[in-house]
C-alpha cells in the first residue's frame, strides 16, 4: 500500500503519519491483534489517544475512557475504508472542545421515531460527538397535557429511557431540553395554562418597508414570570421529564422571550428593568434545576442584551451562545462570557431551516467562526443546532453534511478538510458506493446562490413554497421573492436542482434502509424546485400572461398533489404522527394556483 494513500478520516486527527507497510487484521479473533494500554504516555487530555498500526499489530494508548472511545471511532473509520488490510500509521489526537454536541429540533412538525434517533446517535458517535439534545417545547408526552402534543407526536418516557441508555453506551450525554420561558405557544393555548401567558392574546409585530419584511401576528409564547403558578407549572414538567435522563445537565432554553414586559409583567419591567426581571426569573429556574441535581444550561441571547448583568448569573449556569449567520459576532459575545467567568458553549447552526435543501456556504462559515471564537475564549462546548422553523419540512439527510462538518470543526478546526465530507458521508452514513447521495446533498446546499439574493435564516428555495397564510411568522416573506429575482436566475437554480435529482436516481446503497436518504433528499429537492416554479408563475401573472399562467397552474397543481401524496406516504418511515404540521403549505400553494386559475 502506497505511503500516499488518502485516508478519509473525519474529524481529522491532530497528528497523522503514514508509515511503510501494512498490517492485515486476522479474520478470526481480530481483537487479539489489538493491544489496548491505559498509560500516561498518551496525549494529556481526557479524550486524548495514540493509535499505532505496525506490521506486528495495532496498539491503542489512552488515559481515560473518552480517549479509548475516540481511538475506537478512528479505527472503525479506517476499517470501513481499508478493510482488514490496514496501512501502517501513527496517530496522536485530542479535541479542541471537551463537549461536542448536536441539538435536533423536534418541536416544529417533525418528531423522529425512536429508531431514527437511535440510528442518528450511532452515526454521531462515529464522528466523536459526545452530546445530543432534542429541543422540545411541547413534544414530550407529558401525562397532563396530551391534548397539547397528541396531534404532533411526542417522545414518551420509555422512548427517552431507551435512547438515553443507548447514548450512554456510545459515550454520548443525552441532555434533557425543555424550553421554560419563551417558545411555549402550544402549552399556553391549553385552557388551564392561558392564565400563565405574559400577554392575553395575539398582537401585531414586525413589518419594515425598507426591507420588505411583512407584518405578522405574534401569539402568546412567553410565561409571565410574576404569575404565582408559573414556577409550579415548570416544576410539574421537570419532575416528569428529568428522571428519564442520566445526564447531569439540563437545557432550560429561556431564549427569545419576545412578549416579556408587554402584559402581566409590564409594570414590574418598568420598575425594575426588563433585564433584571429576566435574570430574576432565570435564577428561580436555576434553583429548581439545582434542586433536582442538574446543572442548568440556557440560551444566551437575552442576557447578552444586558451585558452589565452577565456577572450576576449563577456561577455554574452554562450560557449557550447561539448565532447562525456567517458574520455572527461570536468572538465579541464569547469574550463577554469569558470575562465574567461564566461557562459557555458556542452554538452555530446547520443553516437548513427555511431552506429545504440547505445553504451550506453560510453554514460552513458559521461553523468555522464559532469554533475559532470558542476555542480562543475557552468555551467548554460546541453545539451544532438544527432547527425546524416553518414546519420542519427539510429531512435529516439535508443536515448531515453540516453535522459532519460541525463535528470536524469541534474536534480539530485548524485542520478541517472539506474535501473529505463526501467520501466519509458516503462510506459511514449513507453506505452508498457511488457517492451520489452525499454529492447531491452537498451540492444542493449551494443552489440558492444562483438566485443572487441573501436573507438571514432562509433562502427563497425554502420560503416561497412554505410561505404561510397572512400573519404567521416563519417563511412569511416567501411570496415577495419573485419580484427580486430575474427569471433566468430562477431557471438556472431549477436546472441545477433537476441535475442533482438525476444524480440521485443512480445510487447504490448497501441496504434497503440506505435508500431512505436518497428518497427523502429527492422529496426536499422537489419542493425546492416547486419554489422556483411558483416564482415563475407569479412573474407570468404579474406580466399579464394569462394563458401561460393558466397552463403553468394546471401543471403545478398536479405536481404538488403528487408531491403531497409521496411526502405523506414516506413520512411514517422516519417520523411519528403525520405530516399535518409539517407540510400544510403544499395545499396553500394549490389553493393559490386554483384561486388565480378561477379568476383568469
Amino acid at each position: 500500500m502506497s505511503k500516499r494513500i488518502a485516508l478519509n478520516l473525519l474529524p481529522l486527527p491532530r497528528s497523522l503519519k503514514i508509515l511503510r507497510g501494512t498490517f492485515t487484521l486476522p479474520a478470526r479473533k481480530p481483537l487479539a491483534a489489538i493491544k489496548v494500554v491505559r498509560t500516561n504516555s498518551a496525549p494529556n487530555h481526557p479524550e486524548g489517544y495514540a493509535l499505532t498500526i505496525s506490521r506486528n499489530g495495532i496498539e491503542i494508548s489512552f488515559r481515560e475512557t473518552g480517549g479509548l472511545r475516540a481511538a475506537t471511532a478512528t479505527l472503525r473509520q479506517l476499517l470501513r475504508q481499508c478493510g482488514r488490510r490496514l496501512p501502517c500509521l501513527a496517530i496522536r489526537d485530542w479535541p479542541d472542545f471537551p463537549r461536542r454536541g448536536v441539538m435536533l429540533d423536534i418541536s416544529r412538525g417533525r418528531v423522529p421515531k425512536l429508531e431514527t434517533l437511535l440510528d442518528l446517535a450511532g452515526h454521531l458517535a462515529d464522528f466523536k460527538i459526545n452530546e445530543l439534545q432534542l429541543y422540545t417545547e411541547h413534544t414530550f408526552a407529558y401525562r397532563n397535557y396530551k391534548s397539547v402534543w397528541q396531534s404532533w407526536g411526542a417522545l414518551t418516557a420509555k422512548e427517552i429511557q431507551i435512547l438515553d441508555a443507548r447514548c450512554h453506551k456510545l459515550g454520548i450525554d443525552l441532555v434533557p431540553n425543555q424550553n421554560s420561558f419563551g417558545h411555549l405557544r402550544y402549552f399556553l393555548e391549553h385552557p388551564s395554562l392561558k392564565k400563565l401567558a405574559e400577554v392575553s392574546g395575539p398582537y401585531k409585530d414586525g413589518g419594515d418597508a425598507a426591507t420588505g419584511d411583512q407584518e405578522f401576528i405574534r401569539r402568546p409564547t412567553t410565561l409571565a414570570p410574576n404569575h404565582p403558578d408559573t414556577i409550579p407549572f415548570l416544576r410539574g414538567l421537570y419532575d416528569e421529564l428529568l428522571p428519564n435522563f442520566s445526564s447531569d445537565f439540563f437545557n432550560t432554553g429561556c431564549d427569545e422571550t419576545v412578549d416579556l414586559g408587554r402584559g402581566q409583567s409590564k409594570k414590574l419591567c418598568e420598575t425594575k428593568g426588563k433585564g433584571r426581571v429576566y435574570l430574576d426569573f432565570l435564577k428561580k429556574i436555576h434553583r429548581e434545576v439545582s434542586a433536582r441535581g442538574k446543572q442548568m444550561m440556557f440560551w444566551g441571547d437575552i442576557i447578552l442584551k444586558y451585558p452589565e448583568l452577565i456577572r450576576e448569573l449563577p456561577e455554574n449556569a452554562v450560557a449557550l451562545n447561539w448565532g447562525y449567520e456567517a458574520n455572527h459576532p461570536f468572538a465579541k459575545e464569547a469574550a463577554r462570557f469569558a470575562k465574567a467567568k461564566i461557562p459557555f458553549y458556542v452554538c452555530p447552526g446547520t443553516s437548513t431551516w427555511q431552506t429545504l435543501i440547505g445553504r451550506h456556504d453560510n453554514a460552513l462559515a458559521n461553523l468555522r467562526a464559532a469554533a475559532k471564537a470558542g476555542h480562543r475564549h475557552g468555551a467548554t462546548g460546541y453545539l451544532i443546532t438544527d432547527w425546524g422553523d416553518g414546519g420542519h419540512p427539510q429531512p435529516l439527510t439535508v443536515s448531515w453534511p453540516m453535522f459532519l462538518a460541525g463535528a470536524a470543526f469541534a474536534w480539530n478546526a485548524k485542520d478541517f478538510d472539506g474535501q473529505k465530507l463526501i467520501p466519509v458521508l458516503s462510506r459511514d452514513v449513507f453506505e452508498d458506493s457511488t457517492g451520489n447521495i452525499a454529492n447531491a446533498a452537498f451540492k444542493l446546499g449551494f443552489v440558492h446562490k444562483k438566485l443572487g439574493v441573501v436573507a438571514p435564516n432562509e433562502t427563497p428555495l425554502g420560503t416561497v413554497i412554505a410561505a404561510p397564510k397572512p400573519g404567521e411568522l416563519f417563511c412569511r416573506n416567501g411570496l415577495k421573492w419573485f419580484s427580486k429575482i430575474p427569471p433566468a436566475k430562477i431557471r438556472a437554480a431549477m436546472k441545477e436542482i433537476e441535475k442533482q435529482r438525476a444524480i440521485l436516481s443512480h445510487t447504490k446503497p448497501k441496504s434497503d434502509s440506505g435508500k431512505i436518504p436518497a428518497h427523502e433528499l429527492d422529496l426536499a429537492a422537489r419542493m425546492a424546485s416547486q419554489s422556483c416554479k411558483f416564482m415563475l408563475w407569479q412573474q407570468a401573472v404579474a406580466a399579464g400572461k394569462k394563458s401561460e399562467a393558466k397552463a403553468m397552474a394546471r401543471n403545478h397543481i398536479r405536481e404538488l398533489q403528487k408531491l403531497e401524496k409521496d411526502f405523506n406516504e414516506f413520512w411514517t418511515l422516519r417520523n411519528k404522527a403525520t405530516a399535518k404540521h409539517c407540510s400544510p403549505f403544499l395545499q396553500w400553494r394549490i389553493e393559490d394556483y386554483s384561486r388565480r386559475f378561477k379568476k383568469g
